[in-house]
This record gives C-alpha cells, sequence and structure tokens, in this order.
C-alpha cells in the first residue's frame, strides 16, 4: 500500500490516481479516504489527479496512541503534498477535514494550493463558547465519547442509520449498505484516534485560520445539517474568509457528498471550473 512517514514515524496511507491538476480530499470523522470514493471516480474521468489519505489513525494509517489534533492532522496532510510535490492543487474537506484544510492552509501557506472547499465542515467553532454561543454545548460531545468508549460498534452503526445520513428524517431512502460502508470505515480505525479526535474537531477554534486564507474558498452547507449545525459554521466561514463564497442546500444531510453526490459533484466541478 502506498504510504509515506512522518517525521514522528507515523504511516500515513494514501489513494493517488490519474494525472492532471490534483484534487486533495480529507475526510470526516472517523472515516478513511474510501468515504471519497465516488468523487474519486469522478473527478478522475473529467482529467483529473485525485489523491486522498487516511488520517493519522485512521483507516489503513498508523493507529498511533497520540498526536490526534489538528495541528498534527494539517502537519501530515503538508507532509503528503511535499512528498508528492503537488502544485496547483484543489483542497476539499468534509466536516472535521474542511478543518484540517483550512488548518494546512493557515498553517503552511498556500503555495501549492490553487482553491480550496469546505463541505459541511466544521469550522469555524462547533463547541459553545461565550464568544461562540451559537455552538454546540461541551456535554453533548461528551456524550459522543461516552458513546464511543462504552460500545463503538453499535455507536458506529447509530450514527449514520440516523443523523449523519438524515435517515432519520421522514420520508428518508435508507440505504443499509451506506450505513454498513461507514460503520466498515470506522472500524477499521483505532479507538483512541477516534476518541480524541472528537475533541480535534469540537473545540478547535479555526476563526484565525480562515481570515488568513486569501485563495478561493467554497463554503457548501446544508440548512438540515445534524451533525455540523448550519448557523454556526458555514455562513460564518464564508464571511471570515478573504474570497469564500457561501453555497447553501435546504434538506441536505451531513453526508450529502454520499447520499446526493450527483448534484455536490456538479457544483464541486462548476467551482473547479470557474
Amino acid at each position: 500500500m502506498p504510504t509515506i512517514t512522518t517525521n514522528d514515524h507515523i504511516e500515513i496511507f494514501y489513494k493517488d490516481w490519474g494525472e492532471g491538476q490534483p484534487i486533495v480530499f480529507s475526510h470526516g470523522w472517523p472515516l478513511s479516504a474510501d468515504d471519497w470514493d465516488t468523487q474519486m471516480l469522478f473527478f478522475l474521468s473529467h482529467g483529473y489527479r485525485v489523491i486522498a489519505h487516511d488520517r493519522r489513525g485512521h483507516g489503513r494509517s498508523t493507529q498511533t496512541g497520540g498526536g490526534h489534533d489538528m495541528d498534527h492532522y494539517a502537519d501530515d496532510l503538508a507532509a503528503l503534498t511535499a512528498h508528492l510535490d503537488l502544485k496547483d492543487a484543489i483542497h476539499v474537506g468534509h466536516s472535521t477535514g474542511g478543518g484540517e484544510v483550512a488548518h494546512y492552509l493557515a498553517r503552511h501557506g498556500e503555495s501549492r494550493v490553487a482553491k480550496a472547499v469546505l463541505i459541511n465542515a466544521v469550522p469555524p467553532l462547533m463547541v459553545k463558547t461565550e464568544a461562540n454561543p451559537g455552538g454546540l454545548p461541551k456535554d453533548v460531545f461528551d456524550g459522543l465519547q461516552a458513546q464511543l468508549a462504552a460500545n463503538r460498534s453499535q455507536f458506529y452503526y447509530d450514527l449514520p442509520a440516523g443523523p449523519f445520513y438524515g435517515f432519520n428524517r421522514p420520508g428518508a431512502k435508507v440505504s443499509q449498505a451506506v450505513i454498513w460502508n461507514w460503520w466498515r470505515q470506522g472500524m477499521m480505525g483505532g479507538a483512541k484516534a477516534h476518541y480524541d479526535g472528537i475533541v480535534a474537531f469540537s473545540q478547535t477554534d479555526f476563526t484565525e485560520d480562515l481570515k488568513k486564507i486569501a485563495v478561493p474558498v467554497l463554503v457548501m452547507h446544508s440548512e438540515d445539517d445534524q451533525i455540523v449545525p448550519y448557523g454556526a459554521a458555514g455562513p460564518l466561514s464564508a464571511k471570515l474568509l478573504k474570497h469564500g463564497t457561501l453555497k447553501t442546500y435546504k434538506d441536505f444531510p451531513h453526508g450529502m457528498p454520499t447520499t446526493e453526490a450527483e448534484t455536490i459533484n456538479a457544483d464541486l466541478l462548476a467551482f473547479l471550473k470557474s
């Protein structure tokens, strides 16, 4: 399997298909590069080079006990882009991956980057604070950690079967294959990485990161996102960015790159060609 080794001796698995302008995909918690298969096949067929990696502790990357924070996530992404010597790249991040992309751009600069996309992403800040009154209470995230520690397998079935893909909405067309594929990806990764990752995606404040980003960024967010609430995320991120464009969806779920792939792919392609 293709891997790179980071400065702290962690092996990061990645996929690298095709030729052309590179698109680098950063996945959500607690998934893997496989969550981007639909997008990778689509953009490969449109002449792009497509790359996705398993975040440390996730998927096929090293199940290390430490380093599960946005600094390490961004540094790992930077190591991958340097190893592949990417230029004029487009970075696409979903959910936690959106935080990873924002922190990477702010921490490592934009010399290799042309554009970025944040899809139902966690910035600017998920947890409720005095400065972020629209965020979710910390006990919500404490509850996620408790469920993971008590029965990770059941938790990783219940989340995609309910709010992640909007399968709990009246009239939703439920796909057991999609649920089990989410479960499969989650269970491939390490419990410690996923436990710590909840803190990383919920408590990291990306406000200053977003302000630093100068490349064009498309912010795609659904008003019916039950995981990363719209009001405290997408619109605020778009305002903080120097060149941010907000694309709002009315009733798509958090996992809309999977359930609404045709629409999301078309909108991504339009932005890439703009």
